[in-house]
């Protein structure tokens, strides 16, 4: 796990008397992409929100770039380079698509607070070039024309890419996806999967939730499946598809 992008050991999560997440480790190689697929409760999300610490784990370590993170707040895991979405869209009303995008760079603006507030030279050079990277990201999904659109009013599907655009305007380093696919039709989970393969390509390591078994095994470097909690069974996808942990764990078995 020394040289992964992510390493977690024994992690494990409990709710009351309920176990969430059982002794979960899991290493994520840099620059590849590993899908977490499972049924529904599996914990997959769950295993998101303690990686990102907006639950508190009960036990085992969490270490990003060789360093432990458990504990951290949400923002400081954020300001390291771990950046997340979630399952629904979390689309801010009362503004466009390209200003859902750029809130996206708040971490990373280079301009005190108070140029930005007097429009000095300097922040304006700033804003222009954060909106010509905007304006790139939504070019590449396809959002370009919806631009000075109202996000709220944008199709479900168009808004599940918007927050990935508005993710990469983070300048990730690991990003976790948390169901992408959710709303899309064929031709958007087509240019979805395109997406995350040039993200990958471009050194961004990350991990993705999601129940569109084609795109995960078109995609995925390695694939987790977690079941009640547990990893029942970690491997590429070929391997992962013939497993019959993971038949078992999706259709049950005969008794």
């Amino acid at each position: 796990m020394s040289d992964a992008a992510l390493a977690i050991k024994g992690l494990s999560k409990s709710f009351g008397g309920v176990r969430a997440i059982t002794d979960v480790s899991l290493a994520v190689p840099e620059g590849s992409l590993t899908a977490v697929i499972g049924p529904n409760g599996a914990g997959k999300t769950t295993l998101f929100n303690l990686v990102t610490n907006l639950y508190a784990a009960d036990s085992g370590a969490i270490d990003f770039q060789g360093r432990s993170i458990r504990g951290l707040s949400p923002g400081a895991i954020a300001r390291l380079g771990l950046i997340r979405t979630f399952q629904s869209a979390r689309i801010f009303p009362g503004m466009t698509a390209r200003e859902n995008a750029l809130a996206g760079a708040h971490m990373h603006l280079g301009v005190a607070t108070w140029k930005h507030m007097l429009w000095l030279n300097s922040a304006r050079r700033e804003e222009r070039s954060l909106a010509a990277k905007a304006d790139r990201l939504l070019e590449l999904v396809g959002l370009a024309v919806f631009r000075d659109v109202a996000a709220t009013d944008l199709p479900m599907g168009a808004q599940k890419m918007l927050e990935v655009v508005r993710a990469l305007m983070a300048e990730p380093r690991l990003l976790l996806l948390d169901e992408p696919a959710a709303g899309l039709n064929d031709a958007e989970t087509a240019e979805l999967a395109a997406l995350l393969r040039a993200v990958r390509d471009s050194g961004i390591t990350l991990i993705v939730v999601e129940h569109n078994m084609s795109l995960v095994m078109g995609v995925a470097d390695q694939v987790v499946v977690l079941d009640a909690g547990s990893i029942v069974a970690a491997g590429t996808p070929r391997a992962i598809q013939q497993d019959k942990r993971v038949i078992a764990a999706y259709v049950g078995s005969e008794a």
